[in-house]
């Protein structure tokens, strides 16, 4: 009996620390499976991260990794579930309901037990001489001792439902343990021979590796060795480049700002623009827009080196390369994508389209066609002599011009002639671009045989190879038509035989009207121009005369091969004749009342509105003279009509006294629509047409007839 009750208070005691330890175990799981949930967290963000990084990859084997990982990740979680589920909830229960049934038995038995010493010790104490005392205690003692003996069973029971509680629980957290890592096991297998592949490309990575350090090690001791003042790199561009860029590179590119600044940005050329950006992640900013509108020259006159600008109608750009030969490069590049861009265009079509050129003419919407279009323009200045073939390189069917020249070229030429500046030779397609008439009959006066008569008389007595279409070209044509190689003096009596008019006076184009009563200009002006002509044309003459004094004569002459010939000795567009009222050339050519000779003139650079001694401008004289034809031309040049000469006269009033109705109601119509111009904006200057109003569409179109009619008098 005593063993019992030491074996059960032993129990008890054992009972308690049970019930500390799992509530203690209750707690540590929980913390558990909160670490074991920021863990899956953290290791869901990292294996995340590896699957972004293998889809730089395009092997399959690294998708497979990064799948892996998360399928790992995947068995973690259902771990802690697992622990969640058959440890920590189990357990709470085990503390919450079974311990507490084992307790509230402990108290009932406790209680019990205490009932039956108290009947043990009354039994004890009844009297034989009361036997009624006797029974009673006797049957409380065995009613005490049955219910003891009932709570004691149960007490048993409680304390065996403590002790095998725990088992069944970490069992099946060992069940799920062995779950994770033999499914992790099983996944890790699949992807053993890739790991292993994957383990001897390392081992090659490595060898790879040190070999190519021992060759970088060597380059780095040549290249300290090399000397780089003379480095030649290899510069090139392509035109027919797959991604479109022809060329691109590092310039430095001068600023547009008060302070003239140089900044190096990345430049390229590309879909026939001129681009750059600052940095590589930034837009292109567009430099030119159409190559085609733009030329190309070296710049030899600032401080620094290696510069070069390309210029555009409405801009310039000053660049500076790092070496003369990228500036060269850079300069070929620019010429070769003008003349890439003008081929796409001409093998697509061959019609007319409308050009950005100052002065053109809407001829849409016009009565009657004066504009010639596409294959009529080049028929009609290919079928000149020498026209069938540039004029440069001698390539067969020219389809470009250079309209100050009177020339044709080929699309090559024309690149290297545009880069020449608009000073030296204006180009314009003979397909692509709107011809005014003037310029159609400028161009059917000279042509590419005259030209070369002029500019390459001295090549034979040099011994000048001319250059072929497929020799470069651009240091001849700079030197040719920058007048470097002038005409040969010992031809002269050739080329004056070649020009000679003397046989007959040359057709009458100087337009509507002719002379009027003589108020305005001396009698040597308005008559006798045939024996002016013949004066210029003669070869004793023209040997004695300097390129100024040639160029007067011939343009009072009509002469244009001969003023083409003055100009190639150098004579001023702008000069003055001291004998003769400092006229300018241009003022001689409205005596001449030839209409083509101002237009030649004028795109030469002849200043419209350069006056003589008597304060005439060329439009006072055309006015005097009655040359409507002249009149309108001037007035499309931009001439000024409020200029007044020293007699107090504008050409207004002078046509007014003159009574000329035509040149009259020019004059007004034009003052009109400047004045409407000025009133509504200073949209251009004089001579410019950029407004599209009814009003000054009518304007253009009047100046345009009487053009018109003017060269058909010729």
């Amino acid at each position: 009996m005593e063993r019992s009750r030491n074996r059960l208070k032993l129990d008890k005691y054992n009972c308690v620390y049970l019930s500390l330890s799992v509530h203690q175990l209750v707690k540590l799981c929980s913390g558990m499976i909160e670490a074991g949930r920021v863990y899956i967290s953290a290791n869901k963000l990292f294996v995340n991260g590896i699957r972004d990084l293998s889809h730089h990859c395009k092997k399959e084997e690294m998708i497979s990794c990064g799948v892996s990982l998360q399928e790992i990740v995947n068995y973690h979680m259902i771990l802690f579930d697992q622990a969640q589920r058959s440890v920590k909830q189990q357990l709470h229960n085990f503390v919450k309901e079974d311990v507490r049934k084992f307790k509230e038995t402990k108290k009932q038995f406790d209680k019990v037990r205490e009932d039956m010493e108290i009947a043990q010790v009354k039994n004890a104490q009844a009297p034989r001489s009361k036997p009624h005392e006797v029974e009673e205690a006797t049957s409380t003692l065995i009613t005490t001792r049955k219910c003891f003996r009932h709570l004691a069973l149960d007490y048993v029971l409680q304390f065996s439902v403590l002790t095998v509680c725990s088992p069944p629980q970490m069992l099946s957290f060992m069940q799920a343990q062995h779950s994770l890592f033999q499914q992790g096991f099983n996944l890790l297998d699949e992807i053993d021979p890739y790991m292993k592949k994957l383990a001897a490309e390392l081992d090659q990575l490595v060898i790879d590796s040190a070999m190519e350090k021992r060759e970088m090690e060597h380059k780095h001791a040549t290249i300290q060795q090399r000397d780089f003042a003379y480095d030649d790199s290899k510069v090139e561009f392509n035109v027919d480049a797959p991604n479109g860029v022809v060329m691109e590179g590092y310039l430095f590119k001068r600023a547009s700002n008060a302070f003239k600044t140089w900044n190096r940005r990345w430049f390229s050329i590309q879909n026939s623009q001129l681009v750059y950006q600052k940095r590589l992640k930034d837009a292109l900013t567009v430099v030119v827009e159409d190559l085609r509108l733009c030329s190309v020259k070296p710049c030899e006159d600032i401080e620094r080196r290696f510069c070069f600008e390309v210029v555009s109608p409405t801009k310039s750009c000053m660049l500076q390369a790092e070496s003369e030969k990228l500036r060269q490069a850079w300069i070929q590049a620019v010429q070769a994508s003008i003349a890439s861009a003008y081929r796409e265009i001409s093998e697509n079509y061959y019609i007319e389209v409308t050009s950005p050129s100052t002065s053109s003419i809407d001829s849409a919407s016009e009565p009657r066609e004066r504009i010639v279009k596409g294959e009529s323009i080049l028929q009609r200045v290919q079928s000149l002599p020498g026209n069938e073939i540039c004029c440069d390189c001698g390539q067969a069917d020219p389809r470009w011009a250079s309209i100050n020249l009177g020339i044709l070229l080929c699309i090559e030429c024309s690149g290297i002639h545009r880069s020449l500046g608009v000073h030296c030779s204006k180009v314009r397609s003979l397909t692509l671009d709107t011809w005014e008439p003037e310029l159609m009959k400028l161009m059917c006066e000279i042509g590419n045989t005259v030209i070369n008569q002029i500019y390459e008389g001295a090549c034979e007595e040099q011994r000048l190879k001319k250059p072929g279409p497929s020799s470069s070209r651009s240091v001849c044509a700079a030197a040719k038509f920058r007048r470097e190689s002038l005409f040969c003096p010992d031809e002269l009596d050739s080329l004056f035989s070649y020009f000679d008019t003397g046989s007959g006076p040359r057709s009458n184009d100087s337009g509507l009207g002719g002379s009027t009563d003589g108020k305005c200009e001396d009698s040597d002006e308005s008559s006798g121009e045939v024996d002016i002509e013949q004066e210029a044309s003669d070869p004793e003459d023209g040997r004695e005369l300097d390129p100024n004094a040639l160029l007067h004569k011939a343009s009072r002459a009509r002469n244009l091969p001969v003023m083409a010939e003055a100009l190639a000795q150098g004579a001023d567009i702008n000069s003055v004749s001291e004998e003769d009222e400092s006229k300018s050339p241009l003022i001689q050519a409205v005596a001449g009342g030839s209409l083509i000779a101002c237009e030649f003139l004028l795109q030469n650079g002849a200043d419209v509105n350069q006056r003589d001694i008597r304060g005439r401008a060329p439009l006072h004289h055309a006015t005097c003279l009655g040359h409507t034809g002249q009149v309108c031309l001037f007035l499309k040049r931009g001439a000024s009509q409020v200029e007044v000469d020293k007699d107090g006269q504008d050409p207004l009033s002078i046509a007014v006294q003159a009574a000329n109705a035509d040149i009259v109601t020019l004059l007004r119509l034009a003052r009109m629509n400047e004045e409407m111009r000025e009133a509504d904006g200073p949209f251009g200057q004089p001579g410019q047409y950029p407004s599209s109003s009814p009003t000054e569409q009518q304007y253009r179109k009047c100046i345009q007839e009487f053009i018109c009619l003017s060269i058909d008098e010729c």
